[in-house]
C-alpha cells in the first residue's frame, strides 16, 4: 500500500479556515560553530542558493566551507544574538502575531497565521502542517522578501511546493512572489526614514542597500536588480529627494565571481575619502533586522566609513514589527484574498454530503 498521502484521519465536520505562511530565510538556533555549521549545511546546499554543479559544490561545501566558515559566522552571530535569542526569529514571530491580531479584526472568515524559515526552525514543512492540521483548505503563502530572486522567493515555492506534493487534499493556494513596489510598503519605508531625520538630522547621502546576487544570476533573467532600483526611486520619489542625495548599492558578497554593483562597503570608503561627512543607510531589501543589517552594515560598514574620514553614521533599522508594517502586511494579505473572503457554508455542506455517502457505504457493507 503506497503511504506516501498517509495522514491523521481526516475529521469531515471540521470547520475549514485560511491559513496565511510568513515565510523568512531562518536562522541558527545558538550562535555556536555547531548550530552554525547544521544551518550552513542545510542553506549552502540548496541548489537554488549556489548555482554550481552538485559535484563540485559538494566538495568545495564540504571540503573547505563547513570546515572554516562556521567558526568564523558563530562569532558574527555572537554580536547580535539577544536575551530573546536569534533577532530574525524574534522579529519575525512578532510580525506573525501581529498580523493574526490585525487579520482577525479585518478578513471575513476563520484565519489562521504560521511562521516557518527556508532554513532552521520553525520550519516550512512544520509550519505548512500546523495550517493543514487546522483545515486550512485556502493558504496564501507571502515570502517576506519585498525584491523576488530566484534564491529567496524562488527557493521558498520549492520548499512549500515539495511538502504539498505528500498532501493528499491540496488545498487552494496563492503564492506572493513579490511586493517591491506596493504601496503601504513605500510609504512605511519612507515614514520610517522621515522619523529618523526629525531626531538625528538629514544626511548628506542616503545609501539604499540591498543584499547582493551573483551578476550573471541577473542576466540569465532575475529580476531582482530593476526590483531593488525601483523600490529605491518610488521612495525617493515618496521623500522628494534629489538623484545626487541618493544611491542604491549591494552588500553581503560570497565567494570571488562579480556580483551586482556598486558594492555597498567599496561605496562607502569611496564617499569617505570624497569628504562626506554624514551617511545614513537603509536596507529596504530586509524585512526584519537580522546579521546583515545588525553585525555588517552597523558594524562593518559603520567601521568602513567612519575610517575613511566619515564622521556620522546612521543605520536606519528595518521596518520589523512596527505597526505600519505590520498594517502594510495585513493589506497586501487582504488585497490578494479578495475572492476566499466568503462565507464558508458550501464548505459544510460539501462536508455534509461527503458524511452522508460514507454512512451509505457503511450501510450497505452491513446488508
Amino acid at each position: 500500500m503506497n503511504n506516501r498521502f498517509s495522514q491523521p484521519p481526516y475529521e469531515h465536520t471540521q470547520k475549514p479556515l485560511t491559513g496565511i505562511l510568513l515565510t523568512n530565510l531562518g536562522t541558527p538556533n545558538a550562535p555556536t560553530p555547531a548550530a552554525l555549521r547544521r544551518y550552513l549545511a542545510e542553506f549552502l546546499a540548496d541548489p537554488r542558493v549556489v548555482e554550481l554543479p552538485r559535484w563540485l559544490w559538494w566538495l568545495i561545501l564540504h571540503g573547505i566551507i563547513l570546515r572554516v566558515r562556521p567558526a568564523r559566522s558563530a562569532q558574527a552571530y555572537q554580536k547580535i544574538w539577544t536575551a530573546h535569542g536569534s533577532p530574525l526569529l524574534h522579529i519575525a514571530q512578532q510580525q506573525q502575531a501581529g498580523v493574526q491580531a490585525q487579520l482577525e479584526t479585518a478578513f471575513s472568515g476563520p484565519i489562521k497565521v504560521e511562521l516557518g524559515m527556508r532554513y532552521g526552525q520553525p520550519s516550512i514543512p512544520h509550519a505548512l502542517e500546523q495550517l493543514r492540521a487546522a483545515h486550512a483548505r485556502r493558504i496564501l503563502v507571502l515570502p517576506l522578501y519585498p525584491q523576488y530572486s530566484s534564491a529567496t522567493t524562488g527557493s521558498t515555492f520549492d520548499a512549500v511546493s515539495r511538502t504539498l506534493q505528500s498532501w493528499r487534499w491540496l488545498p487552494d493556494v496563492h503564492f506572493i512572489s513579490h511586493y517591491h513596489d506596493d504601496n503601504a510598503y513605500i510609504r512605511a519605508l519612507a515614514d520610517k526614514i522621515q522619523t529618523t531625520w526629525k531626531h538625528n538630522g538629514v544626511p548628506d547621502k542616503l545609501l539604499f542597500s540591498f543584499h547582493g546576487i551573483p551578476k550573471r544570476t541577473a542576466l540569465a533573467g532575475d529580476p531582482y536588480y530593476c526590483e531593488c532600483h525601483k523600490t529605491a526611486r518610488l521612495v525617493a520619489e515618496q521623500l522628494k529627494l534629489a538623484e545626487d542625495v541618493w544611491q542604491v548599492t549591494f552588500q553581503s558578497r560570497f565567494g570571488r565571481e562579480e556580483w551586482l554593483k556598486p558594492y555597498t562597503d567599496h561605496t562607502l570608503k569611496a564617499l569617505g575619502e570624497q569628504g562626506v561627512k554624514h551617511i545614513d543607510i537603509v536596507c529596504p531589501g530586509f524585512s526584519a533586522d537580522c546579521l546583515e543589517t545588525l553585525e555588517e552594515i552597523d558594524g562593518e560598514n559603520r567601521d568602513v566609513f567612519l575610517q575613511a574620514g566619515g564622521e556620522v553614521f546612521h543605520y536606519i533599522p528595518a521596518l520589523n514589527a512596527d505597526q505600519a508594517h505590520i498594517e502594510a502586511l495585513s493589506q497586501l494579505i487582504l488585497q490578494h484574498t479578495q475572492s476566499w473572503q466568503m462565507d464558508f457554508e458550501p464548505h459544510i455542506e460539501q462536508a455534509a454530503a461527503q458524511i452522508r455517502w460514507q454512512r451509505a457505504i457503511a450501510l450497505g457493507a452491513e446488508h
